[in-house]
């Protein structure tokens, strides 16, 4: 029986004696030599995934103006930043969009311009880009300068990290269109009468579908976010662990998220890309890996899952409710295929992640560990096992308006 401890791993990684496999190496050696012969030779597996993650943001610390600004409304390349805080703390999410009145007489009217978001504004910053900041102060006897415009980049601020309160579902929907008129989505357009099929997470690639339970990943989980080094902080908001599982642990629809927190300007623009759904908003695509050391076969026996043995809900958006109808569950390697018969039809399936780089995600991750410039850490307090889902509805008085 195999049994390794993070601190043995580690002292493996900084000799550069350690074995690493990427997630599809490792389910690839297991069809070849059994989970048994696997554990004893691998000592890391690593995860990884590329997709939109729109409950993404930004910190940034602007550093103090002379005289004094209390920031109250605050905009970077037009696009909103909130400054409901600290004097000169901003946060930036993803998905903010442009305020166009406050860029009037710019000249940013393009097309370009007015599909930019929080998203994009990041990844410049991250490109080491310059991004024009405009803000309006709160006056105060400490705090005396009534507004202030500049340009910054990520060199000419304090501090600029990423603070992501929902990150890496550990699964997901399938959106269809079962209407009579094309739907714009945060996945995407859904065409109608079932046109298209649109999945968002990487399946066997995923780094929470391998630790189903969360047993190697908790607080303090040292991580690649956006090419840097980040951590899991906490876990995510609509977290549900209790989501219903099948036999091999891996749940049948959205369960566990983690919010994740990383350094910003250790980051590469290639794994933070701002993106833009047609008529939906713009968003963030972000690249995360996520190591897995090999405490034990069970690890193994997780981490060998593959598309076939992964289930997904396909979730009809034409209904225009909380809870929509389902056309039951299918396997993601039906959705890798390119096609999944609905209702008695063909319709062809594409990821909203990509694939592509989801492996090389992982493959960098790898690359760094092998390399000795990746250590791993043990968490300090596990992620919450047992948080519900709740819906929130209208309570207490209420008025009902009458024409």
């Amino acid at each position: 029986m195999v049994t390794r401890t993070i601190a043995e791993i580690n002292d493996k990684i900084q000799r550069q004696q350690v074995v690493v496999w990427t997630v599809e190496e490792l389910k690839s050696k297991v069809a070849e030599l059994g989970v048994a012969a696997v554990a004893q030779q691998v000592d890391v597996i690593t995860t990884g995934t590329f997709e939109p993650m729109e409950s993404s943001g930004a910190i940034l610390n602007l550093g103090h103006t002379d005289p004094p600004i209390k920031i109250r409304q605050c905009w970077l390349d037009g696009v909103p930043a909130y400054s409901g805080f600290g004097a000169v703390d901003l946060y930036l999410g993803a998905t903010q969009v442009t305020d166009y009145a406050s860029s009037i007489g710019e000249g940013n009217d393009s097309e370009e311009f007015r599909e930019r978001g929080g998203g994009h504004v990041i990844e410049d910053l991250v490109a080491g880009k310059a991004v024009h900041l405009r803000a309006l102060g709160q006056v105060t006897d400490c705090y005396s300068r009534a507004s202030f415009e500049t340009t910054i980049t990520r060199d000419t601020i304090n501090q600029f990290y990423l603070f992501n309160p929902r990150n890496l579902y550990q699964n997901f929907i399938v959106g269809v269109n079962g209407g009579d008129r094309p739907l714009y989505t945060y996945l995407g357009p859904l065409q109608p009468h079932l046109g298209n099929a649109v999945y968002s997470n990487p399946g066997a690639l995923s780094p929470l579908m391998n630790d189903p339970d969360l047993h190697l990943i908790g607080i303090g989980t040292r991580i690649l976010l956006g090419g840097g080094i980040g951590y899991v902080a906490w876990e995510g908001t609509q977290h549900f662990p209790l989501q219903k599982r099948l036999p091999n642990r891996t749940p049948i629809g959205p369960a566990a998220t983690l919010a994740l927190i990383g350094d910003a300007k250790q980051m590469q623009s290639r794994w933070v890309r701002g993106c833009y759904f047609k008529s939906y908003g713009p968003s963030l695509m972000l690249g995360v890996g996520v190591p897995l050391p090999v405490l034990n076969e069970e690890v193994v026996v997780r981490c060998a899952v593959q598309d076939k043995d992964l289930v997904a809900p396909i979730v009809d958006f034409s209904i225009p409710r909380r809870v929509r109808p389902t056309f039951g569950l299918v396997s993601y390697a039906q959705l890798k295929s390119g096609r999944v018969t609905i209702d008695g039809k063909s319709v062809r399936t594409a990821p909203l992640a990509s694939l592509y780089l989801s492996r090389q995600v992982a493959l960098d991750l790898k690359q760094r560990i092998e390399a000795g410039e990746f250590t791993l850490t043990e968490p300090v307090a596990a992620i919450p096992n047992d948080r519900a889902f709740l819906a929130q509805d209208r309570r207490g008085p209420q008025v009902l308006l009458e024409d």
